[in-house]
């Protein structure tokens, strides 16, 4: 009760999940983001796609049982898409299984004219998104019209994209393909799936700014999150030989050979800078 009437206790849906405080929302999202819609000269090249890979799922069980209402976090996804899309490239935006991409709308910069803009741009494919499995099929073939992959943050990222088998193998065919991978926040999370069938680690020894477990940790005190989370990820990917550079979720972005990594929400727009001048420059 003492919680309620401070502001820090989450927030209860109507699904039964629990969505942040209204203290956590004030201190740690935004109604305008730092986008500064930056000039460049567009790619007219025919690597003009970006795989981005999105997450299906909405509901995270904390170790309280309690379920976190998340998805993809607004601004880690269309920030560097704006980016991206300005610089000339377009998105081919898929999930695991075709279902409609899930966002933390309770996180959505809604007075900001740019991301309203890219988001309705892409709404029909948010909500009717392709299969996977379906691009998994097709990008042997197909492998000469791509840029990079993409995979959002949120803690959403961490629901099923880990474990699926096909994330994986798209991973491991940008890395053969010379694509980049670009991700964020808990969107590393992704690269986990590089490990599945006791296959090693496809970054072993690579630098990359990945959302801290010891934030994590603290973030249910002002009702972020209605618990502790299931599982890290900061600790996990550096147990497995990644040399993670920020301690604070911060702006902290990260280039190491054909990774692309951001710390937090906070790193959104430097990611999407960072991410058109290295595509740019390695596609000339």
């Amino acid at each position: 009760m003492l919680k309620k009437l401070l502001g820090l206790a989450p927030k209860l849906e109507a699904d039964g999940s629990y969505s942040p405080s209204k203290i956590a929302l004030k201190l740690a999202t935004s109604d305008k983001t730092d986008f500064d819609n930056p000039s460049y000269t567009k790619y007219q090249g025919k690597r003009s796609k970006i795989l981005a890979i999105f997450t299906e799922q909405k509901n995270m069980t904390m170790k309280n049982g309690k379920l976190f209402s998340t998805g993809n976090h607004p601004v880690e996804a269309l920030v560097p898409m704006l980016h991206l899309r300005s610089a000339g490239f377009d998105f081919e935006i898929v999930t695991p299984t075709g279902k409609p991409v899930v966002f933390e709308m309770w996180a959505f910069p809604n007075k900001d004219e740019h991301v309203k803009s890219i988001y309705n741009q892409y709404k029909s494919d948010f909500e009717q998104p392709r299969k996977l499995q379906d691009v998994v099929n097709q990008i042997t073939t197909k492998s000469d019209t791509y840029a990079a992959v993409f995979v959002p943050g949120g803690h959403g990222a961490m629901l099923g994209i880990p474990e699926d088998q096909n994330v994986g193998k798209v991973l491991r065919w940008a890395h053969e393909n010379d694509l980049f991978t670009i991700t964020l926040c808990h969107g590393p999370g992704s690269l986990l799936a590089t490990t599945l069938n006791n296959q090693k680690f496809l970054y072993e020894g690579y630098k990359m700014a990945v959302f801290p477990d010891s934030v994590d940790k603290q973030t249910p005190m002002i009702g972020y999150l209605p618990g502790h989370m299931p599982r890290g990820l900061s600790e996990k990917l550096k147990s497995l030989g990644a040399k993670v550079v920020n301690k604070k979720s911060d702006d902290t972005v990260c280039l190491d050979r054909k990774l692309i990594t951001g710390a937090s929400p906070l790193a959104s727009n430097n990611l999407g800078k960072l991410a058109v001048d290295t595509l740019l420059k390695a596609l000339k």
